[in-house]
């Protein structure tokens, strides 16, 4: 919403928008995503199973991850459609600047974006778990927010070296930081490309933005129809779409061969040719959004949710810049794009054989006993608390006095 303040004489303001909008919005799926084990866990289908309770649960995550992420992109569908109407009315109307309709329109986006949040921050039940520890005296002279970030930054490094206990969790969180790395880099790849070879306008790429997150939609809900009806695990799934994703790269690099060049179509020489493109990307990431959510939650730690998937996003983030970065060298180097198309073929399939190789029962397995073992070290830590605080003081004195009386004594 603040966007519409946003001039070009004060362009630092939109950076700092920007930098808080990601932050409040990787923080808001962190604890979204915490949410999905517990509501496959405690869900009365898998109450009522008594064999392969495990598979029941992962299939369960598997249908809510599908349809939370159908539902979410549908709404993306529907924003975006509105706001192109909106750009085209106010493009025919004199403003000043030039960037006003954008402002606007991001105006209008926050504005819903606040007010659909609301059913949820009132309704949403507060997701179990212990409350924050107390403060000690030295943290009282830190302000709270300082303590929170404190806080926030030592969980997450006592998850990452929990993580690396579990070996199944670490295996799998190499391979989702190489698979959002070749996300990340194939849609960047894919704006570029159509922005500076094809030539095509905002509008057309808008379209282009629509087109993928539709068959996002098409892909969420028919994912797991298509496990049902082969009786694909949800591994083979995750690899199924990522060889599909093979498509856009090995399609591009059609351009290269002299006899498609020749007919002048093909190999993405024409704009028209990027949306079919488009909604191969837009129906993988529908499947890989649903069920590396949910293979992910079957791999982690009860209790340990909201750290966990805190760890997802920041490797989900924090590759995002490997791939463009090499993609910029590549293109920097030759003077085209094209060539970057060889590197991302390279990069989407480096995940696949990480992927294959996860035991999802023995990294569930892994995790349930990691668990368990925290429950004993803290319990024992609880009651070494209150050894010391109540009985070990009093043993302690009774000592005191016993020694106190033999000393009169001699």
């Amino acid at each position: 919403m603040m966007f519409l303040l946003v001039l070009p004489q004060v362009y630092l303001l939109g950076a700092a928008l920007t930098i808080i909008g990601v932050v409040c919005l990787g923080s808001t799926f962190v604890l979204l995503n915490s949410f999905l084990p517990l509501l496959a866990s405690n869900h009365p289908d898998v109450s009522k199973q008594k064999n392969d309770v495990q598979s029941a649960q992962l299939k369960l995550s598997v249908q809510i991850s599908s349809k939370g992420v159908g539902l979410g992109y549908a709404a993306a569908v529907s924003v975006q459609v509105v706001s192109i109407l909106l750009l085209v009315l106010l493009k025919k109307a004199h403003f000043s600047s030039e960037s006003t309709p954008l402002r606007f329109i991001l105006f209008v986006v926050g504005s819903f974006w606040a007010a659909l949040t609301i059913p949820g921050a009132l309704w949403l039940r507060d997701r179990p778990g212990p409350p924050l520890k107390a403060s000690t005296s030295r943290q009282k002279r830190m302000s709270q927010a300082v303590r929170y970030l404190v806080f926030a930054w030592s969980s997450v490094w006592k998850t990452v070296r929990t993580a690396a206990k579990l070996r199944q969790t670490g295996i799998f969180l190499v391979a989702w930081f190489l698979l959002s790395d070749a996300i990340a880099t194939v849609s960047g790849t894919a704006i570029l490309f159509a922005r500076t070879e094809l030539h095509m306008g905002t509008i057309a790429i808008a379209l282009l933005s629509i087109t993928a997150t539709s068959s996002g939609i098409a892909g969420a809900f028919a994912w797991p129809r298509i496990s049902k009806r082969f009786g694909f695990e949800t591994k083979t799934v995750i690899i199924a779409c990522v060889l599909m994703m093979e498509i856009i790269p090995f399609y591009g690099l059609l351009g290269f061969l002299p006899f498609i060049r020749s007919w002048g179509v093909g190999g993405l020489q024409q704009a028209w040719e990027i949306y079919p493109l488009g909604f191969v990307h837009g129906f993988v990431m529908g499947g890989l959004s649903s069920y590396c959510r949910a293979f992910y939650g079957e791999i982690i730690p009860p209790g340990r949710e909201a750290a966990f998937y805190a760890l997802y996003a920041i490797t989900d983030k924090g590759s995002s810049a490997v791939g463009p970065a090499i993609v910029g060298a590549i293109v920097d180097s030759v003077g085209t794009i094209r060539p970057a198309f060889g590197f991302l073929a390279v990069l989407i399939a480096l995940p696949i054989p990480l992927v294959y190789f996860v035991d999802v029962r023995k990294g569930r397995a892994d995790a349930l006993a990691l668990s368990e073992q925290g429950k004993r070290a803290a319990d024992q830590n609880l009651a070494m608390e209150d050894y010391q605080g109540s009985g070990g003081e009093a043993s302690e004195g009774l000592l005191q006095e016993r020694r106190k009386d033999e000393g009169d004594e001699d």
